[in-house]
């Protein structure tokens, strides 16, 4: 049922695709393109899932490997007719407006008001969005213009040869400077915010957006609107919950050893393996995004985690201290984490797996195997006929690996600020990912009914997660082609992560008997 409904959805986003790309023409369709091509391999595996038909991994890597060439050879065609000045006469003055790849994501937020002031929101974790206030937030008379020698300065900075200013609008401590972009995002970015550092020094921030005409707009902001730090309060918190963290996880390896850990406190030691390695997978997750951050010098706060009896933890949550140069940023900071726990655990589960084949006293019912794809299939790789007894002995590092990976996909899951919502908000732009995050609640919410544990990611991700990141300084550059095909390729290991088998499927792959 789950399946059937992610492809329906699917399927609708595609049709939809293609209606607001035809307006567009051949730049348009192009676009469209690119997105059935990204979607492919997992449609098509998905859809044969359905019917009861199970393609191996094999093919499902060349699907992909092939979905990736042919995602860049429509990028490249598609860059190319759109820097050609005939079609650019064609396209209508909407198209214009709108670079190509951006036709196909979507626009992004109803208002550059909404965008700014709803990302302030959510970083200072007030739960409002009000759309219409936003929208109305530049008319009211409490916000403060720039003052007059700043304003003089910064429009000083515009030309004809990098961004053509024809309105200025009072916006909170700054100002909206509506016009003309006349060079290339980033190369017209840097100029203006060098420029403006060389003027007024850090007192003020440049932003390059898409206003609400879905036009490239400028808006500067006072450096005091940056995102704020970790207070001495909320470094208690996260301390706090990371030391419940450890006791979660030394109780969830009891509870797959067979003992209640706070009844029996004297086994801890044959908790401490399974203990150490459900910590191990998520110390990699935060270790992956404090290294890319670092290298792009983003400060970011400490990691918030969510400690759980089940699993040990589902992750940590963590905010941007530093504002974001741009979307490619944004997104190799995102998928730094999950890239490192997935490998990990997903090295421990295969080293678990060949360690199982010279036999374990660790045993678990082979029906559980059943849960999810890409486990099971890489244990009837593994194990083959042995998963068809009722129970199997398997190594520990399975378990732990297994969790890992599950953790890992909760975290990549395309809502708010999970490190999938981020990666998607990068890749797709601010609109797609917010109707990303409602069809994800959504179908936590129907899964909620035979798992108990997706209710409460649901209400994690509506409660505490739901808003998107606040806009890069550069929001109009997009990442390219390989992080695009990097990001489906995380969407579908999480779906597949995620996903249980079929009856049938596990029949046919031996699980269970």
């Amino acid at each position: 049922m789950i399946t059937i409904l992610i492809l329906l959805v699917a399927l609708g986003i595609l049709g939809w695709g293609f209606v607001r790309a035809r307006p567009f023409g051949q730049v348009g369709l192009l676009a469209w393109l690119q997105s059935v091509v990204l979607m492919a391999p997992w449609l098509v595996f998905f859809g044969l899932f359905a019917a009861g038909l199970y393609l191996n991994l094999a093919a499902v890597l060349l699907m992909i490997v092939l979905s990736t060439v042919l995602y860049v050879v429509l990028g490249k065609r598609l860059r190319s007719l759109a820097n050609d000045p005939a079609m650019q006469q064609r396209l209508s003055p909407q198209a214009s407006a709108q670079s190509p790849a951006n036709a196909a994501e979507g626009s992004p937020d109803s208002s550059i008001e909404s965008s700014i002031e709803s990302s302030e929101r959510a970083a200072d974790g007030t739960a409002s969005t009000d759309a219409n206030a936003s929208k109305s937030a530049p008319e009211e008379t409490e916000f403060k213009a720039l003052p007059p020698d700043d304003l003089k300065a910064i429009q000083g900075l515009f030309g004809i040869d990098t961004f053509f200013a024809t309105e200025t609008v009072p916006y909170l401590d700054g100002a909206i400077f509506k016009g003309n972009l006349r060079g290339e995002p980033d190369a017209t970015h840097a100029r203006l915010s060098t420029g403006l550092q060389e003027r007024l020094g850090d007192r003020y921030r440049l932003f390059l957006i898409n206003g609400p005409d879905q036009r490239p707009t400028v808006v500067v902001l006072p450096s005091s609107s940056d995102p704020p730090k970790t207070t001495t309060k909320q470094w208690s918190l996260a301390i706090a919950l990371g030391a419940a963290t450890v006791l979660t996880c030394f109780e969830a390896a009891g509870l797959l050893l067979g003992f209640d850990l706070f009844s029996d406190f004297g086994r801890v030691s044959e908790a401490l393996p399974i203990a150490s390695g459900i910590l191990f997978t998520l110390i990699a997750h935060e270790v992956g995004h404090r290294w890319m951050a670092r290298r792009y010098q983003i400060r970011l706060s400490p990691p918030f985690f969510l400690p759980t009896w089940q699993l040990g933890s589902l992750g940590s949550l963590m905010r941007f201290e530093s504002l974001l140069p741009n979307r490619n940023v944004l997104f190799d900071i995102s998928l730094a984490g999950p890239l490192a726990s997935g490998v990990v655990s997903f090295l421990m589960l295969i080293l678990g797996l060949v360690l199982s084949l010279n036999g374990s006293e660790f045993t678990v019912p082979s029906s559980i195997f059943k849960g999810s794809i890409l486990v099971g299939t890489l244990a009837s790789a593994v194990l083959g006929s042995a998963l068809q007894e009722p129970i199997v002995a398997v190594h520990p590092l399975v378990a732990v690996g297994w969790i890992g990976l599950v953790v890992t996909a909760l975290n990549t899951m395309p809502a708010g600020q999970l490190d999938g919502g981020r990666i998607m908000q990068a890749i797709y732009g601010r609109t797609v990912a917010g109707r990303a995050t409602f069809a994800t609640v959504i179908v936590l919410g129907i899964a909620s009914l035979v798992n108990p544990l997706a209710l409460y990611w649901a209400i994690v991700i509506l409660f505490v997660q739901r808003n998107a990141e606040r806009p890069a300084l550069n929001e109009l550059s997009e990442p390219d082609d390989t992080r695009a095909a990097l990001g489906l390729l995380v969407l579908f290991l999480m779906v597949a992560t995620l996903l249980p088998l079929t009856p049938s499927l596990a029949g046919r792959l031996g699980i269970g008997g």
